[in-house]
């Protein structure tokens, strides 16, 4: 069967015009004579929208009970036995009711694809799952519903539904998105214009990468081999060298002269994965480069300048950007076109830039003497050749025999080999000579002279000595290059066992502390800033034996400290990483302190406010009636005494809530809430709230099961929880709906959710709600503190249970209160 085609519709935000774009192209294809159904639509009460809908074929949909709760959602098994041409499916992110086949709405037009159907679905650009910690920095929300970036990626067409930031506000603040009562909370938050426009610009810069890919796929599948230049990306080439911060800035320099240029710098290793630059400089031109706003990457391949071009292709780069050999002409002459210009040769229509540095033409460099060897092995070397040198001559002259040079010359090259692997290249050149001039003084005719009787005697042994030097040389080179794996192996345990133990611990800076003494091998390693010392490793014993100041002012200290200088190098990238640390505790030390100070501020402001407004009314009340009943001049009926009395009265109640209120929470803040949590029944605590609050059934519909297990809770406590709840859901509830109390049993826990149709609570703000003095927008003086639904949370939190909002379905806010049954295991009660 031809699988279906997917359209999707992405935007940036909601409110757009993703859905009336949907309907619309579906009116448009059912014109054109297609067989279009509606397999789910969600108009959120838009009337603009709403109007589409009739004229098209909406499949029905299915409904379920969970959790007490009725849902509908998209029949997929309907959709496929109607089998239509063209399917509208709104909100692909959407995650399905319980009871469906699949869990996700995607997943359920997976199957519609595969059933040859047609697909249109909207999705909003921070539903993308690649994008949600962007988007949670942006706009501080976090989505919990999200579709794989593949998935979006294979569809047929994804086209974005614009619309700009004034505009989509514009709309808003008509109605034309959320209902009034929610606007000025959209406005003000989720839908600010920085949120809209950074959403914006992430969308259509998520739509050019899927261009990008698009039209890679379509190269590849005609056999394009050519470059098409849809974006200026500059390639600039990395070896480590000092020069590479020359390169990264003329690099960016090139890309910025063009709108939308990017910059790229890529480092191939061999696949021995050795690099003879220091790890330092490519630590620290990455580091520019990130600055600079470019991307990173790092290759394998022996062939280098191949290496290269092939990866510049792969992310259509416009421009290579690599520097100036530092070879000298002779070497060049030597050893052939450089890379720089087999570069050139194979970029075909790739422009190369060729940059000059200081660098440039430094010549040919000796190795040096000994190297990364100790002197101890270079000196036994030197011993090595000048005592066996001549014993292996006694040895081999013993039986001297003029037919027998070749096993001489055998004999002397394994004493050369055996010299290079102890001491390197320069002890096997000093053997390399010394045994030239044993062959030709005890070995060729004329015997016990330095001079030779026939010329090819004499450039034979020319030809010895250059192989012998040769032969040394790469057997030093290859004997460099295993001790370099070893230690870049050791290096790299080592740095991954740091990076391992930041992270298992919960303290970076003191994991990395712990590990460094360890791996080093000091006796004790501390920070200190100024007379303080936040975290410290092992023991000292007086003053630190050597001490770094690192780029966050702190002092890093050593007990100990190594004498190798490899060693210190490789602490150098450790301590770049204790600076991060340390940078990263003080930025989160006073991200808390900064935190801690709002919150007291806010907490004090709003007493103050309390005290100032709301407290001082029903004293106001109070006294206003006593001293009427005081007044000796005014004439005062019975009926006018017992009101005065009852107004008193209330205003005193009122005042004695409103400070029991206060001093509740001033105890869930402090932690000395005193919880008493026994078997409780949940009717036996709902219906005394009921009775409370005066609500009867016109105002609440319940529904608790007979068999409801009982709940561990403590009763007065959990009876203050439901009348907060209550209250706050009656106050917002519309005319002419009821406030619906449902319980169920799960998972060895208990439900109760309280559910109203107001206008409920845009999703980035659902946690204020539980936040002292908080009314979110109700400029209802009436209403009290703003304190219910904080002292809900610290009672159920302080009886081991959870509270959470969620969206009422068909509109409106459920609050979920979870406590766990009587004499369930694994019960915790704070």
């Amino acid at each position: 069967m031809k699988r279906g085609k997917l359209r999707v519709l992405l935007g940036a935000a909601p409110g757009v015009g993703k859905t009336y774009t949907m309907l619309e192209e579906g009116r448009r294809l059912l014109d054109e004579g297609k067989d279009v159904v509606v397999a789910v639509v969600e108009t959120h009460g838009r009337v603009a929208t709403a109007a589409l809908v009739p004229g098209l074929e909406v499949v029905p949909r299915r409904t379920v009970q969970h959790r007490g709760v009725e849902l509908d959602d998209m029949d997929l098994d309907a959709v496929l036995a109607r089998d239509p041409d063209v399917a509208l499916v709104d909100e692909l992110a959407h995650t399905n009711a319980p009871g469906g086949r699949h869990e996700k709405r995607w997943q359920d037009v997976e199957a519609l694809l595969a059933a040859g159907i047609t697909v249109i679905s909207t999705v909003n650009v921070q539903h993308m799952q690649s994008l949600g910690d962007v988007v949670r920095e942006i706009t501080g929300t976090v989505q919990r519903e999200t579709v794989p970036d593949a998935v979006v990626r294979a569809a047929d067409q994804v086209e974005v539904v614009d619309l700009s930031p004034a505009a989509l506000r514009e709309r808003l603040s008509e109605g034309l998105v959320y209902p009034a009562a929610r606007i000025d909370a959209a406005l003000s938050n989720y839908f600010r214009l920085g949120n809209l426009t950074a959403l914006r610009e992430i969308a259509l810069l998520w739509l050019a990468d899927e261009v990008d890919d698009a039209l890679k796929a379509y190269r590849a599948e005609h056999g394009i081999d050519h470059r098409w230049e849809t974006r200026e990306r500059v390639l600039v080439a990395l070896t480590g060298g000092p020069e590479g911060e020359t390169l990264l800035r003329r690099g960016a320099r090139i890309a910025a002269r063009s709108a939308g240029g990017e910059l790229a710098a890529v480092h191939v290793t061999t696949n021995d994965g050795l690099r003879e630059r220091h790890p330092g400089a490519l630590g620290t031109q990455r580091a520019l480069l990130e600055q600079l706003g470019g991307t990173y990457h790092q290759v394998v391949g022996d062939d280098v300048p191949s290496t290269l071009v092939r990866f510049a292709r792969s992310i259509d780069a416009t421009r290579i950007v690599i520097g100036v050999s530092r070879r000298s002409r002779l070497s060049a002459a030597i050893t052939g076109p450089g890379i720089g210009n087999t570069v050139i040769r194979e970029s075909g229509d790739i422009d190369v830039h060729m940059v000059t540095h200081e660098r440039a033409g430094g010549g040919f460099a000796l190795p040096k003497l000994g190297g990364s060897l100790s002197r101890g092995r270079v000196l036994a070397a030197f011993v090595l050749a000048v005592l066996v040198g001549p014993l292996l001559t006694w040895l081999l002259s013993l039986g001297s025999d003029p037919d027998a040079i070749t096993v001489d010359v055998l004999a002397y090259q394994l004493l050369v080999l055996v010299v290079a692997l102890v001491g390197g290249m320069w002890p096997a050149v000093f053997a390399a000579v010394l045994s030239g001039l044993s062959l030709d003084f005890f070995f060729v005719q004329p015997l016990y002279q330095v001079t030779v009787q026939q010329p090819w005697h004499l450039f034979a042994l020319v030809m010895y000595v250059i192989s012998a030097v040769l032969v040394s040389f790469v057997v030093d080179r290859s004997a460099r290059r295993s001790r370099t794996a070893r230690r870049a192996a050791a290096e790299s345990g080592l740095l991954v066992g740091i990076a391992g133990s930041v992270l298992r611990g919960d303290d970076a800076l003191q994991a990395l502390l712990d590990r460094t003494r360890e791996a080093f091998g000091f006796t004790g390693v501390r920070i200190r800033q100024g007379e303080d010392v936040p975290a410290s490793s092992g023991t000292f014993d007086g003053t630190p034996d050597a001490a770094t100041t690192l780029a966050s002012g702190a002092v890093l200290e050593f007990a100990g400290a190594p004498d190798d200088p490899t060693q210190r190098r490789l602490l150098r990238v450790v301590e770049q990483q204790l600076d991060a640390a340390v940078e990263h505790r003080e930025l989160t030390r006073t991200a808390v302190d900064a935190e801690r100070i709002a919150a007291v501020d806010r907490v004090r402001s709003a007493i103050l406010a309390a005290v100032g407004h709301d407290v001082r009314r029903p004293i106001a009340a109070a006294s206003a009636a006593v001293q009427t009943l005081r007044a000796s001049d005014i004439a005062l009926s019975d009926a006018d005494r017992e009101a005065l009395l009852a107004t008193a009265d209330e205003s005193l109640r009122h005042l004695a809530v409103l400070l029991a209120d206060l001093l509740d929470v001033s105890r869930v803040q402090a932690g000395v809430l005193a919880a008493t949590p026994v078997p409780t029944a949940v009717e036996t605590v709902v219906a005394p709230a009921l009775d409370e609050l005066e609500l009867g059934p016109e105002e609440v519909d319940l529904d608790l099961p007979a068999d409801l297990p009982p709940v561990l809770a403590d009763p007065v406590l959990l009876q203050r929880v439901v009348v907060n709840l209550l209250a706050n859901a009656s106050r917002y509830a519309p005319d002419g709906t009821r406030v619906r109390v449902a319980a169920s049993a799960f998972g060895g826990g208990v439900e109760l959710r309280i559910a109203d149709h107001g206008p409920g609570i845009p999703e980035d703000r659902r946690d204020e709600v539980f936040q002292p003095f908080q009314r979110l927008g109700d400029t209802d003086n009436e209403t009290g503190l703003g304190l219910g639904l904080a002292l809900a949370r610290g009672f159920t939190e302080g009886m081991g249970g959870t509270i959470e909002v969620d969206d009422t379905p068909g509109g409106g806010l459920t609050v979920v209160v979870r406590l766990p049954i009587a004499g369930h295991v694994g019960v915790e009660v704070r």
